[in-house]
């Protein structure tokens, strides 16, 4: 299957980076909400930043992306002493909203054209996108004890679902990555900016409540 992935040296590169380093900003604002130290600003923005890459990669049966490239831990401390010395109480939880829409949008993106570039079949490689974006703010809340973003009625795990759906379908059509890239990326984001802006949700599953009878 000829999925169009020519850019990746260069293109996937800076877009895993960014993925990277924005989720890492996001664990470090966890932990400023929590009023941890300047190490475990870095331990949270870290474990954020590369958690879902690191699922993915031993799902895939590839090297962790990491490990041989410690540039992405760098990105993440980085990211990390930014929040630390710019942090103000105010916008903090906004910007974890925010700041975690980015990088959900763009580990949507990074996450299935990685694996559709190890030559993955395109319906597993979305669910390995969804899982690069969930994966690492997943630890990152309950390390933090914050309600997890998941667990949240507002849209999340669906706008990473139609952003890397939308980058898998346009690479099978012979887009190049660039083009189907922004579109991935805009579509996860645009959703997920609605949800929080307007507070869109799925309808929850109405029923009776249940006693479990021991």
């Amino acid at each position: 299957m000829d999925v169009h992935l020519d850019p990746l040296g260069t293109a996937l590169f800076w877009l895993d980076y960014a993925a990277v380093a924005v989720f890492g900003a996001t664990g470090a604002l966890a932990a400023a909400r929590r009023k941890h130290d300047i190490i475990t600003f870095g331990f949270f923005a870290a474990i954020t930043g590369v958690g879902g890459g690191t699922l993915r990669d031993l799902l895939i049966g590839a090297p962790v992306f990491w490990v041989q490239r410690p540039g992405y831990i760098i990105a993440c401390l980085a990211a990390a002493t930014v929040v630390w010395l710019l942090g103000k109480r105010g916008w903090r939880f906004r910007a974890l909203l925010w700041l975690d829409a980015l990088g959900m949008a763009a580990y949507a993106v990074v996450g299935t054209a990685k694996a559709l570039s190890l030559g993955v079949h395109p319906f597993s490689a979305v669910v390995m996108g969804v899982l690069t974006t969930a994966f690492g703010g997943v630890i990152r809340d309950v390390l933090a004890e914050e309600p997890n973003l998941l667990l949240r009625r507002e849209i999340y795990i669906t706008a990473a679902l139609l952003g890397a759906s939308v980058f898998a379908v346009l690479q099978l059509l012979g887009a190049p990555f660039w083009p189907a890239g922004i579109a991935g990326f805009a579509a996860a984001f645009g959703l997920r900016a609605c949800a929080i802006k307007f507070g869109w949700s799925l309808p929850g599953f109405i029923g009776e409540d249940e006693t479990l009878d021991v």
